[in-house]
Parts: C-alpha cells; structure tokens; sequence
C-alpha cells in the first residue's frame, strides 16, 4: 500500500518542457500586449494594470515599459496579470496549447485512481497552471488536480512553503510526495518532510542531486515509490 495521500508537483521543467514557456508563453504575449493594452484599454483588469504601469514607470508608455520588463524578466505585478491575460486569450482561441510531457497524464491518471490527489505548485500564477493543464496538448487535464500553489503562499525554496501548503491541503508533510527538477526546490520540501523526487529530463538541462531520488520521467517515479 502507497503511503502517500498527494503528489505535489512542479511544471516547468517536471510536467512541461522549460522551453514552453521561453519559446512559445514569452514570444505570444511580447506579440500580443501592445494590441491588447489598447483595445481593451477599458476593461476593469486592464486598466487597473495600466494604472500600476503608471505608477511604476512614470513618463513611460505603457506598451515600452512592458517590453524593457519583459526584456528584463522582471517579477512586475502588471506584467505578470497582463500576460496571464494574453495567454488565457490565447489557449481559448486555440493559439496556444499547453505544453504537457506524454509520460505525465497516465500517471496522473494512475495515481489518482489509486487514491492519492496531485496538487501542483509553481512560481508561475495559480491561473497559468490551470490554462496550460486545462488547455493541453494532451487534452484537458485539469480534473486531474486537486490543488494549485503560487508564489503567493510563499517562494518555492522557502521551507515555510511547504509547511504552509501541508497545512493548506490537510496532510501530514510525510504523506506528499514533491516533484521537481530544482535541486534547492527539493531541499527546502525535504526539510519540511516531504518525500521527495528529482525529475532529471536530459531535454531541459536538469542538473542532477545525489541527495534526492531520481526519475527520468513519471513512469518511473510509480515504480519508484509504488504509488498505483
């Protein structure tokens, strides 16, 4: 018998391919924003960014402020919100698709048919999650999880992170199993007493550790923790 009740996993670079996100997410919204900023200058999210834009960037257009952050990789709140618009509009047209590796919906389906919840947590927004496993390349995945986490419950090397999102999905740490490519992410999940596993993926450059478990992708990380 499994002894976990959730698998919390990472996405990039342990569900989808970290160049998703650099290739195709960064490229669609930089091509999309100054249309969207001025056409729907009106709606109440928008405007409300572009007023923090405003703020933020004084004397700048908004459409050059976004760029040079976008240039950047700035963790700015109006860039943040306005991407995440842009890319919901285009998962709904079908302009974008959600990068998943084939090897993880069967797994996630084994899993939660033996019982056990997936829970995902990453630094991208708790509505990214759900667009890219809603609107997948391998289908609408979205039923299969249970719980989201951003970095709005803390930052994912934080060990009060993983405490906090224990105590969230109403489980003893020692019964989640967290899944990621970072080794310092892993860490911190460990000192909290999670299980934990590396998924070392040759494609995204994942530097391996010697001080946790390692899986190749998710078929092997069933063998290697009886989780179905």
């Amino acid at each position: 018998m499994h002894g976990f009740d959730w698998v919390l996993s990472d996405v990039e670079g342990t569900t989808t391919p970290i160049a998703f996100v650099r290739d195709v997410l960064f490229p669609y919204a930089r091509t999309t924003l100054p249309e969207l900023i001025t056409a729907r200058a009106d709606d109440r999210a928008v405007a409300t960014c572009l007023a923090e834009i405003a703020r933020l960037a004084p004397g700048i257009s908004p459409a050059v402020a976004l760029a040079r952050w976008m240039d950047d990789d700035a963790k700015v709140t109006p860039l943040k919100d306005l991407q995440g618009i842009a890319w919901q509009d285009g998962y709904e047209s079908g302009a974008i698709k959600g990068a998943i590796y084939p090897d993880v919906p069967p797994a996630l389906r084994a899993w939660t048919s033996a019982g056990i919840r997936i829970g995902i947590y990453s630094s991208g927004s708790v509505r990214a999650q759900r667009l890219i496993f809603g609107h997948s390349d391998q289908g609408d995945l979205s039923g299969l999880i249970s719980a989201n986490f951003d970095t709005t419950i803390g930052t994912k090397r934080e060990v009060a992170s993983y405490i906090a999102i224990a105590d969230a999905l109403g489980s003893a740490a020692t019964r989640i199993l967290f899944l990621s490519d970072i080794a310092a992410e892993l860490d911190a999940a460990a000192s909290a007493g999670m299980r934990t596993c590396q998924l070392v993926r040759p494609q995204d450059g994942t530097l391996a550790s010697d001080a946790h478990p390692k899986a190749a992708d998710f078929s092997e990380i069933t063998g290697l923790f009886t989780l179905a």
